[in-house]
C-alpha cells in the first residue's frame, strides 16, 4: 500500500483529547515541569518514569501508572529515582530516561542522562521488578544523550542507540558491547540533513521497536528558526539483524507542535517522544512525549500504517556513517 500526497504523514499519530495527561499542578509534591517519561508495561499496567525538574532547576524520575495508559494516573508521592551522590555524574541530576525488557538478563533496563561537571552522560541502570534499581555507572564519555539499548541481543552483542556531540555534530549512532560495560565499533546511524527539517540535530525518541519489517525507529529532528528551536518527530526502518543498515527513513515528519501545549511552556515547539506501549490484538501504538519541555501528553497511531508508510518511501540504504 503506497501513500499519495492525499495521506499525509502528519495524519497517521492522534493526539489524546485528554491532552496533557500529566503536569506539574496535579503534582503530588512542588515540581517546574513534569515531561519526557520513559514508558514500559509491567504485571499488566502502564508505567510512566517521568521527568521531573524541581524548583532549582535540576531533574530526577518519578514513576506515574495507569491501567489503561491514559487516564487515572497514580503517581508515586515522593521521587522514585534521586540522583545518587555516590555516582559523580549525577551531580547535577539525572533525566530523559528510555525502559526496555532485556530478555537475556530477564531484567529492565533503564538508561538516562546524567548530568556531570562535564556535561551529560548516558547512564544505566538494571531493575527486576522496578522497584529496585542496580546502577551501573556511566555507558560512554560525555556529551551524549538520547540513548537506549534494544530488546534483544543482535548477534551475540548489546546493541545501543545514543547522540553524542562531536565536533560540534549531532548525529544519531549505533555502538556495540559484549558485556554492557565496553562499547566499539561505534558508527553514525541517522546524520542530520542540512537544510532540512531536521538539519540542526536529531535524536532518539522511544526504544526501537521489533518488527516484521525491521526496527522502526521513532526520533525527533530540530531545526533552528528565527524564533527558536523546532522540535519534530520523523521515523525510520533499521535491518532487524544489520540494525546498522537504514532500509528506509521518511523525508517528512510525521508529528510536530501544533497544539498551545507543544507551543507554550518551558520551551516552545517542543513534541519529544522517549516512549511507547503496544497493543497486539487493536495494533495501537501508544506514544508518550514532552509537550514543550512542561507537561506529559500522548498521541497514537496504528504500528502497521507507520510500517507501511516507510515502506513506501524510496530505499534509504545508509550504512552507518555521513554522507
Amino acid at each position: 500500500m503506497g501513500y499519495s500526497n492525499q495521506q499525509l504523514p502528519t495524519s497517521f499519530f492522534e493526539r489524546y483529547q485528554g491532552n496533557p495527561i500529566l503536569v506539574p499542578d496535579r503534582w503530588p509534591y512542588p515540581s517546574n515541569a513534569t515531561f519526557n517519561p520513559a514508558a514500559v508495561r509491567h504485571n499488566g499496567d502502564t508505567y510512566l518514569l517521568v521527568r521531573v525538574e524541581d524548583l532549582r532547576g535540576f531533574s530526577h524520575l518519578t514513576f506515574a501508572c495507569s491501567k489503561d495508559g491514559k487516564t487515572n494516573w497514580q503517581i508515586d508521592e515522593e521521587p522514585s529515582l534521586l540522583p545518587d551522590p555516590d555516582f559523580n555524574e549525577e551531580r547535577w541530576g539525572i533525566e530523559d530516561p528510555r525502559i526496555v525488557w532485556l530478555e537475556d538478563k530477564k531484567q529492565y533496563a533503564l538508561t538516562y542522562v546524567s548530568f556531570s561537571k562535564d556535561g551529560p552522560v548516558v547512564s544505566l541502570a538494571l531493575s527486576k521488578d522496578l522497584t529496585q534499581f542496580e546502577r551501573q555507572g556511566a555507558m560512554l564519555p560525555p556529551e551524549d544523550k538520547d540513548a537506549s539499548l534494544f530488546p534483544r541481543l543482535i548477534d551475540g552483542k548489546y546493541t545501543l542507540i545514543h547522540r553524542p556531540i562531536i565536533r560540534g555534530e549531532a548525529h544519531i549512532w549505533i555502538s556495540f558491547s559484549p558485556d554492557l560495560e565496553f562499547w566499539g565499533n561505534h558508527k553514525i546511524l541517522l546524520p542530520v540533513r542540512p537544510g532540512w527539517w531536521d538539519s540542526s540535530r536529531v535524536g532518539l525518541g522511544p526504544p526501537p521497536i521489533e518488527t516484521d519489517e525491521g526496527w522502526l525507529i521513532i526520533y525527533h529532528g530540530v531545526r533552528l528558526t528565527a524564533s527558536g528551536s523546532l522540535y519534530r518527530v520523523g521515523l525510520a526502518l533499521l535491518d532487524l539483524e544489520k540494525p546498522w543498515i537504514i532500509r528506509k527513513r521518511s523525508d517528512q515528519w510525521v508529528f510536530g507542535p501544533n497544539e498551545s501545549y507543544e507551543r507554550i511552556g518551558d520551551v516552545p515547539g517542543v513534541t519529544f517522544p522517549t516512549g511507547t506501549v503496544y497493543d497486539y490484538e487493536s495494533d495501537e501504538l501508544i506514544m508518550y512525549y514532552g509537550a514543550a519541555d512542561s507537561c506529559v501528553c500522548l498521541a497514537t497511531a496504528r504500528l502497521k500504517d507507520l510500517v507501511a508508510y516507510l515502506l513506501s518511501v524510496p530505499d534509504s540504504s545508509e550504512e552507518g556513517f555521513c554522507t
